[in-house]
């Protein structure tokens, strides 16, 4: 009888604690970045949202004075806007905080004057950087 030396083989199948650990660190990592980013994503699509909600009342206070130009003063937002349905536009809100109104500017507007003005609290950051032909 012939002896033959079996070696008996030990494959490693699997991960170590260590290569878990830093696989589940290097997911973290990466889904951290997203949601920064998400968050820069959302706040610039509020920032764009509100403009334009500015520009559209803009529009139509535009249009609503070339078709009355007896109207010089008083509130031209309740002819412009409401919830109704009455008017031109649905009352807007600022995308970034549906609660808060925007304040506006009861004078006869000149080019390059805003009419709305968001409330927000980074009221700042929702100003048309150019309004000039507006």
């Amino acid at each position: 009888m012939k002896l033959t030396n079996t070696r008996i083989s030990k494959n490693k199948s699997g991960m170590t604690l260590l290569e878990l650990t830093v696989v589940i660190l290097v997911l973290l990592s990466l889904i951290s970045i997203l949601f920064v980013g998400a968050r820069a994503w959302k706040k610039g699509s509020d920032r764009a949202g509100c403009i334009l909600n500015i520009r559209n009342v803009q529009q139509a206070v535009r249009g609503y004075m070339n078709t009355h130009p007896d109207q010089t003063t008083g509130p031209v937002n309740t002819l412009i806007y409401s919830d109704d349905g009455s008017t031109y536009m649905k009352t807007p809100k600022c995308p970034s905080n549906t609660a808060v109104a925007y304040g506006y500017d009861v004078s006869v507007l000149t080019p390059g004057t805003i009419f709305l003005e968001c409330a927000t609290a980074d009221a700042a950051d929702h100003i048309p950087t150019n309004a000039a032909d507006w």
